[in-house]
């Protein structure tokens, strides 16, 4: 068994005030702040010989012993979690994953916790061997879906596939359809160019969005419109339905996305004033109110048919609904389809039966 790394550090005096955490990240810059948290939780950081809190505020002077260095690399493990599997054959998986799912752990996963209960792990343990492309973590992944995003994702299981399938995402051959329900009524992509945003523009009833993506400096868990050296992204809307509920006005989307950024539709719908409803990461609230509801200038009478004050939906109301590609081995043409969620839809059924009626 190979020794653990000690590292000892005498504080100086000008790192007094620091926080322990972001000194001893600073000082040992192989380990991510979270390992070094990970470390202090488990006693393997020391200071004067005595355990500390992260946020320990130094004095300089202290000597800290710290035992332990980078985690090993986590490596995806099966577990028997159910799949709704839409095909299968020898070459790939289409999978209609359920929101609340990640796809794979995070690189920077510091525990086993983090890497249980992923559709990695299911994929594993229901059919044992997949591509390698991808490494350890992420074995037959060739594209992703958002935790809180429900719906078809592709996954190859031998390398030669996964190549293929990678290069048509990358040539933008692969068609991926989305149905989201956002906030407020977007354009209806009539017009000219001049009257949308300064990135959309329609044709036909459909809204193009084509806006730069990168990370947000700030709130790193965020992408954004508005950075520099952004990554070209595309997408495509046309309004299927607009409801005018007691909670609001909303509308659902049928969205086709060209490029498969991080956060694409959110991001884009976010960045024209429509987050996807349920997306608080992105503006939109976690609860629907109740607003002042009369239905031809009279309040509701019938208590049962009265809307709840408050309506959570617990998600992003995002769905990836159609995907079309080739066959990695036939090139033949594959169409699959998923329907709305359970829960999608009986969030739309609360919205449509609360709609206001027009004299």
């Amino acid at each position: 068994m190979r020794a653990e790394r000690v590292s000892t550090i005498a504080v100086p005096a000008d790192a007094a005030g620091q926080r322990l955490d972001r000194f001893l990240a600073a000082q040992l810059p192989d380990l991510s702040r979270a390992r070094i948290q990970q470390l202090l939780r488990e006693g393997k950081a020391l200071v004067n010989g005595a355990p500390a809190k992260p946020s320990l505020k130094l004095r300089g002077g202290e000597q800290i012993v710290v035992t332990g260095g980078p985690p090993p690399p986590l490596r995806a493990v099966a577990e028997d979690i159910l799949l709704d599997i839409v095909y299968e054959d020898a070459d790939l998986a289409v999978i209609n994953k359920p929101a609340g799912m990640m796809v794979h752990a995070g690189a920077g996963a510091t525990d086993d916790e983090r890497n249980r209960g992923t559709l990695v792990n299911a994929l594993l343990h229901r059919f044992g061997k997949l591509s390698e492309v991808g490494g350890e973590l992420r074995p037959g992944i060739v594209h992703r879906l958002d935790k809180d995003t429900s719906g078809l994702i592709i996954v190859a299981k031998n390398d030669v596939a996964h190549r293929k399938l990678a290069r048509q995402f990358s040539n933008r051959e692969i068609k991926k359809h989305y149905v989201a329900l956002v906030h407020g009524w977007p354009t209806k992509g009539r017009g000219s160019p001049g009257s949308l945003s300064r990135a959309a523009f329609a044709r036909d009833g459909v809204v193009t969005i084509d806006l730069p993506i990168s990370r947000d400096l700030v709130r790193r868990t965020r992408m954004t419109t508005r950075g520099s050296g952004g990554r070209t992204a595309v997408t495509h809307y046309a309004i299927r339905e607009y409801i005018d509920s007691s909670y609001g006005k909303f509308a659902l989307l049928d969205v086709q996305i060209e490029t498969g950024r991080t956060h694409q539709i959110r991001v884009h719908m976010a960045s024209i004033g429509h987050p996807v409803v349920g997306d608080t990461l992105y503006g939109a609230p976690a609860e629907l109110k109740l607003a002042a509801y009369r239905r031809r200038g009279r309040h509701l009478s019938d208590a049962a048919s009265k809307p709840e004050p408050l309506v959570r939906l617990g998600r992003n109301f995002l769905h990836s609904a159609k995907l079309e590609f080739r066959h990695p081995r036939s090139d033949q043409r594959l169409i699959l389809e998923a329907p709305l969620p359970e829960e999608l839809s009986a969030f739309l059924e609360i919205l449509r039966r609360s709609q206001r009626e027009r004299p």
